[in-house]
């Protein structure tokens, strides 16, 4: 279970990072920089503490498709982005995908 908690850590550490990403100027701005940083260290460093358990597939499909729905979220949010029909539906998809994994998907063990 916990290692369910360390993918979702990952999955917000990426968004916060990608988010401060557009913040940081082009690595000029020193602070979102430092978010920017220390947010994908410890996406990655909580990633590999899942695929203790989790299987690698399953994991990175999992954080990849949360992550790109919950950044165009927060760009919609913080940024003002628009997300028109076909965004939104292919989110949808996304997540309904992420569903689909988590309820039905029974990984072979080595």
């Amino acid at each position: 279970m916990k290692d369910w908690v360390y993918l979702g850590i990952a999955i917000l550490s990426e968004v916060v990072a990608t988010t401060a990403l557009k913040e940081s100027n082009g690595f000029s701005k020193p602070f979102f920089t430092s978010i920017v940083i220390i947010g994908y260290l410890n996406a990655f460093y909580c990633f590999s503490l899942t695929l203790r358990t989790i299987p690698l597939g399953i994991a990175y499909a999992i954080w990849a498709g949360a992550g790109v729905v919950l950044v165009a979220i927060s760009a919609w949010v913080i940024y003002g982005q628009k997300l028109d029909l076909a965004a939104t539906v292919g989110m949808g998809f996304i997540t309904l995908g992420i569903l689909v994994m988590n309820i039905f998907s029974k990984p072979i063990a080595h």
